[in-house]
């Protein structure tokens, strides 16, 4: 008689015994008695903790840094070290734009703040009275008679539309060393001024801002009209103090000495002056 087929369920039904012998004297051990269903749940569960294992292996251990493509510690290092670099220059770009506001604000009489003001306010200072005592009054006073004396180039009546250049005085825009002169013919229909870092300029007479913004090649730059048809330029600033519109005085800072825009070698400060639309040398009319 044919031996009758069996089928998979019939054999997970049928018990198994997993003897132990010992290899010298064939003594039996120990034996373990299974049935097919409990041998293929203990398979299952070895496989699975072996995944798990797998899986805390790579996830929890520097086992993962050998995957390809996965970051090492080396990158992790420089990623971590470019966001604290990012965060410092970030800070440092808020801390310098701080600085030349308070320039601005210290030139212009007005209140100074810090940093951490723009973080956070621990207290309200609304009710907080300031005065001016004797001292800084004759200080302020003192200050303002040695550096920005401009009452001299104010002789000039603002009526008069028919003084020529020559009779008209101009304050100097900046206290410096003039390293290149006024060349029309080589293009360059001005001068320039190297002074110490973070000088102030200041307009050389009163008058009308007509222009104040960034350019590709001077970089930061002032335009100032004044009367008797006059433009007075100043280019390369760090930072600009007046906006398009504002009134200005002779002596009155405008702008910081820099080094912006692509055509420049230094910090410095190139000075043009304009007279009835044409370039005229600045060092026939002003003392640098």
């Amino acid at each position: 008689m044919a031996k009758q087929k069996r089928t998979f369920s019939d054999r997970l039904n049928d018990k198994y015994r997993l003897i132990i012998y010992n290899d010298n004297t064939f003594e039996e051990v120990g034996y373990i008695r299974l049935k097919g269903f409990n041998l293929l749940w203990i398979i299952g569960l070895l496989g699975f903790v072996l995944v798990a294992l797998t899986f805390i292996l790579i996830a929890y251990t520097s086992v993962k840094e050998l995957i390809p493509g996965y970051p090492d510690s080396r990158l992790k290092k420089e990623i971590v070290m470019n966001a604290l670099r990012l965060d410092s220059l970030e800070h440092e770009l808020k801390i310098r734009d701080i600085y030349f506001q308070n320039i601005a604000n210290v030139l212009s009489g007005k209140d100074t703040f810090n940093y951490n003001d723009t973080i956070q306010k621990t207290f309200k200072a609304k009710n907080i009275s300031f005065t001016r005592s004797v001292s800084d009054s004759l200080l302020r006073k003192q200050i303002e008679e040695e550096q920005f004396n401009v009452s001299i180039y104010k002789e000039v009546s603002s009526n008069n539309s028919n003084v020529k250049m020559s009779q008209m005085h101009f304050f100097t825009p900046l206290k410096g060393v003039i390293t290149n002169t006024f060349n029309p013919e080589g293009g360059h229909y001005g001068v320039d001024i190297v002074s110490g870092p973070n000088e102030v300029i200041k307009s050389v007479a009163d008058g009308t801002v007509i222009f104040a913004n960034w350019t590709l090649e001077t970089g930061y730059v002032i335009q100032i009209q004044h009367e008797n048809n006059i433009i007075s330029v100043y280019k390369h600033n760090a930072e600009l103090l007046k906006q398009v519109g504002s009134r200005v005085v002779a002596g009155e800072p405008i702008a910081i000495v820099g080094n912006s825009g692509e055509i420049t070698t230094g910090s410095h400060l190139h000075f043009e002056l304009w007279y009835n639309g044409r370039a005229v040398n600045p060092q026939d009319y002003i003392v640098f």
